[in-house]
């Protein structure tokens, strides 16, 4: 009788057939057959193995997209029989479920609803996954859509939209706050002007005062003194105040002084004739 040796790797089964019939699973490390009636007929790993799965199908806007899903599926010990003989070739069993589910999933969502529902496409599929593959010795660890890739020029329009619609927020608000300056101008202004009047309304009110007191102290000051006199003096004095400020200006380089002996009295028919004319 020949014995033969092999050697089984760690986080790995050996499966031995005696006449063609399943007879035992070699355990890691160094084992034995006989031969002519036993033979290794294969190995399975207990590593976690992952399949990339890429579906090709369309929305439910008619958009085409490209997906990429990816497996992660490992071999249960207590059901190695099973997940060596049931199946032939798992890797096209898994694909088919994952197409399978994909394209049954995905017509019924718009291509923006599809990045929406990126982890439940995932779960969809990882439950269909492990019901089906539980059952022939391979349990489904995790399910990740890794990959949504429509055409080129829906992802260039969807920037083009995106794009858009962030112009047009940073246009609204350019706007508003275009809107925001002004109101605050026109309150500033409306403040100026307003302190600007009740300074011109102290000025005047302090320039009659003024005026009342001179009146009052000229009229007792000097005697035989006419209204009239003190108007003109008054009129006089403005006048020259007036003529000063002219002269002293920086732009001035030349000034009239009209010449009259009655300039007190040209000056008060100005005044009275601008009086009626109001």
């Amino acid at each position: 009788m020949c014995i033969g040796c092999f050697t089984i790797s760690t986080a790995q089964v050996g499966v031995i057939e005696r006449f063609g019939k399943f007879n035992r699973l070699a355990a890691p490390g160094l084992g034995w057959f006989i031969c002519g009636i036993e033979d290794l007929v294969g190995r399975l790993s207990y590593r976690v193995q992952q399949l990339d799965v890429k579906v090709e199908t369309k929305t439910l806007d008619n958009v085409f997209i490209n997906t990429v899903v990816s497996i992660q599926y490992q071999v249960l010990q207590e059901k190695v029989y099973d997940a060596f003989y049931a199946l032939t070739d798992p890797s096209r069993q898994i694909t088919a479920h994952v197409f399978d589910v994909l394209r049954a999933e995905l017509p019924n969502l718009d291509l923006d609803s599809v990045f929406e529902a990126k982890d439940d496409l995932a779960l969809t599929v990882k439950n269909a996954l492990s019901e089906t593959m539980t059952q022939y010795g391979y349990q489904i660890l995790q399910v990740l859509v890794t990959e949504l890739d429509p055409p080129t020029r829906v992802k260039n329009a969807m920037n083009e939209i995106n794009s858009s619609e962030r112009l047009k927020y940073a246009v609204a608000e350019q706007s508003e706050g275009q809107k925001i300056l002004k109101v605050k101008s026109a309150e500033a202004e409306a403040e100026a002007k307003y302190l600007s009047g009740v300074g011109v309304a102290k000025q005047r009110k302090a320039i009659v005062d003024g005026l009342r007191e001179s009146i009052t102290d000229f009229s007792g000051g000097v005697k035989g003194a006419t209204n009239k006199d003190i108007m003109d003096l008054l009129l006089l004095t403005q006048y020259f105040d007036c003529i000063r400020d002219v002269g002293s200006a920086p732009n001035c380089k030349t000034t009239f002084v009209p010449c009259s002996k009655s300039i007190g009295d040209d000056m008060r028919t100005s005044l009275l004739q601008a009086e009626a004319a109001k």
